[in-house]
């Protein structure tokens, strides 16, 4: 699913391109950026997964997006959205590079999607956080988000057992 470049104070959100396959993977794949993600970080990666990561642009139901300096275009994060059937909703998500950590990028790219959400008449905006990640979970509260159901899981591939949260935010 392919959108217009989301734009933000410091930051462009725009379509994930076949060329970006192996930032992702370096955030996604690392024990410590993707600790709270569902997937196993994974140690080898195989050409067929790194197939499956660049053809993320074709992604049909989900808009894969990288999050990336205005100024110098160099790559911040990743962000994605999946739009319901009848665009009233939108679900959201969001990873930033460690070495941005703790400069509100996040916040940033959270902003950036649920006002594109509203202006595509979206009535709410929903995230999934794990509840150990403090930082993510300050960052939807100070959005406005308020938490609306939890949801237990294993981290595909382990035997860990995580908890989530489900937080909305009417945006209407």
């Amino acid at each position: 699913m392919r959108v217009e470049t989301i734009e933000t104070e410091r930051l462009y959100l725009r379509g994930f391109q076949k060329e970006d396959a192996i930032f992702a993977i370096s955030i996604w794949n690392d024990p410590e950026m993707g600790e709270y993600l569902p997937d196993q970080a994974m140690e080898e990666i195989d050409k067929e997964y790194l197939k499956e990561i660049e053809m993320l642009s074709e992604d049909e139901a989900c808009c894969y997006m990288i999050a990336e300096f205005k100024d110098t275009h160099e790559r911040v994060g990743t962000c994605s959205f999946i739009p319901s059937k009848d665009g009233k909703s939108y679900d959201i998500a969001y990873c930033v590079h460690k070495k941005y950590w703790r400069n509100g990028y996040a916040t940033e790219m959270a902003r950036g999607m649920v006002d594109y959400a509203k202006k595509h008449g979206a009535g709410k905006v929903t995230v999934r956080v794990n509840q150990e990640n403090t930082a993510s979970n300050a960052v939807v509260k100070k959005i406005g988000f308020e938490v609306i159901g939890e949801k237990r899981y294993k981290k595909r591939g382990t035997e860990l057992e995580f908890c989530d949260y489900l937080y909305e935010l009417q945006v209407e």
